[in-house]
């Protein structure tokens, strides 16, 4: 187990050097001067020359990346161009709010995804699963920027029940965070009902049965285990999509997140900003497919030995 963790954790580090290095060169190719961006067109090329040897621009760009890379490792991603604060302290405001939603998000998506899947594949034929399943697709179909609309008219601006947008209360997050959530549901339940109908039909669930256990205690004590590597799969994704992938939630509830920030980087051509949120998702990507990894070899201890034995 501990030369499993051992090599995915390097592969993961190599991930995330490989992609630092490609954002970097990337964005010093991309056209625009960042410096204008901030001085304005206004200023003269004196000033903008001056500026620009201020902030290392006028360096070799392999320079700068080694720069930059040597202070990342540290901790230090920069200063903004344009809110002159360290990028860290940006990013870290803009955090506590995306964490807030995507978590909140991501339990209500388990938990709904997980209760439809099971319920749907132990009825299975039935007008339960015909109705949970349907219900599924409808929410994998339905963008999540409608489902928000959606939500905002009727529970915010008809029955005035929660906030249309803002964090400034604590229940302004409810609405949100369903619009965040029902598409990924909608998927942990069809791939839960999925694996579970073949656990199901196995052999050693209906010996379970036979020795006169509960129904529900062979379901989820014997069936739901065995039913894990697609879950944990699906599951694993899911969160860091949430977590990358709620752009367009924050920008329509006027959340001042992750997503927010990066949007209004890229508008300023903020490129210490740019390079901050570029690597917050490449971080949360990699960090959650390395425990899903881990989560497959505690599951399912065959995947370890075999990666073992491999080599």
């Amino acid at each position: 187990m501990r030369d499993y963790l051992i090599k995915r954790t390097i592969e993961a580090l190599g991930v995330i050097l490989a992609i630092a290095a490609i954002t970097f060169f990337v964005l010093n190719i991309v056209p625009g001067d960042p410096v204008r961006v901030m001085l304005g067109e206004m200023a003269d090329e004196a000033t903008v020359q001056q500026v620009r040897h201020t902030m290392g621009l006028d360096r070799p760009v392999l320079e700068q990346f080694l720069g930059w890379l040597s202070k990342m490792l540290q901790g230090d991603l920069g200063t903004s161009y344009t809110q002159r604060k360290p990028v860290i302290d940006i990013m870290g405001n803009s955090f506590q709010y995306t964490a807030r939603l995507a978590g909140w998000a991501y339990l209500f998506a388990l938990a709904l995804g997980l209760f439809m899947g099971v319920v749907a594949a132990v009825n299975h034929g039935r007008f339960l699963d015909r109705f949970l399943m349907t219900l599924a697709v409808a929410g994998i179909s339905a963008p999540a920027f409608w489902v928000a609309v959606i939500l905002q008219i009727v529970f915010a601006l008809n029955l005035k029940w929660f906030p249309l947008a803002g964090v400034k209360k604590a229940w302004a997050f409810f609405l949100p965070t369903i619009a965040l959530g029902v598409r990924y549901a909608a998927s942990i339940a069809r791939v839960t009902r999925t694996s579970m109908l073949e656990v199901l039909s196995q052999d050693y669930m209906r010996t379970a049965e036979a020795k006169g256990l509960a129904r529900w205690t062979v379901i989820l004590g014997h069936g739901f285990r065995n039913a894990l590597i697609p879950i944990i799969t699906i599951a694993g994704t899911q969160l860091g999509d949430i977590f990358t992938g709620s752009i367009l939630i924050e920008t329509i509830f006027a959340i001042p997140g992750m997503g927010s920030m990066l949007l209004t980087a890229i508008n300023q051509r903020d490129l210490p900003l740019i390079e901050g949120g570029v690597m917050y998702i490449a971080a949360i990507c990699v960090i959650v497919y390395l425990v899903v990894d881990i989560l497959y070899a505690v599951v399912d201890p065959r995947i370890r030995l075999g990666g073992e034995v491999s080599e």
